[in-house]
């Protein structure tokens, strides 16, 4: 089988290993293959797929969308490496106000998946990452949303004491404070 699924401790949170056929021109490897992921109970629908560039030190996040315009992923780093975030969000949820984190690397066939009602992060480790992630819904402004990276509650263990932050992401609310719709 080409790909590995371990539930991580927020069980909704999955982490995909992808088997590579490696030889001497290189590798190869599937990233994605709806057959596998529907066996594994991930029946989520891809429409759109994202890339972003970051250096070293960058955190982008928490971010999410509210409904109708949630978005599951599946975050894959193409260069370099990353520390990946999920944080639950959905109300009456055992895990609400958990996070987990993996890290990433292009070294790893490592994918991680985060279904709708989470909030999503990463910090950059290496020079320089690109991490592509794939999307159940497209970019909808009005319904992006976000915590604040270093909310107490949360308390998320970054690698990183003092990310390179956006503005944006700078002014994010509580978690406690967020207009999330999201229940269990």
């Amino acid at each position: 089988m080409p790909f590995t699924f371990k539930r991580l401790d927020i069980p909704d949170v999955i982490l995909v290993e992808s088997k590579s056929f490696k030889d001497n021109r290189g590798f190869f490897l599937e990233t994605f293959k709806e057959s596998p992921f529907l066996s594994e109970g991930i029946d989520t629908k891809f429409v759109q797929d994202n890339l972003s560039y970051s250096i070293n030190g960058v955190l982008r996040g928490l971010h999410y969308q509210t409904l109708p315009k949630a978005q599951a992923k599946l975050v894959t780093v193409i260069k370099g490496k990353i520390f990946d975030v999920a944080v639950d969000m959905r109300k009456n949820s055992p895990t609400h106000g958990k996070w987990v984190g993996e890290i990433l690397s292009d070294s790893e066939n490592k994918s991680l998946y985060i279904p709708e009602g989470f909030a999503h992060g990463f910090c950059v480790l290496s020079d320089e990452a690109f991490v592509f992630y794939k999307v159940s819904n497209e970019y909808s402004s009005e319904h992006e949303q976000g915590i604040i990276w270093n909310d107490p509650e949360i308390n998320i263990t970054w690698p990183i004491k003092f990310p390179i932050l956006s503005s944006k992401d700078n002014e994010l609310p509580l978690l406690k404070n967020t207009g999330n719709n999201f229940t269990y």
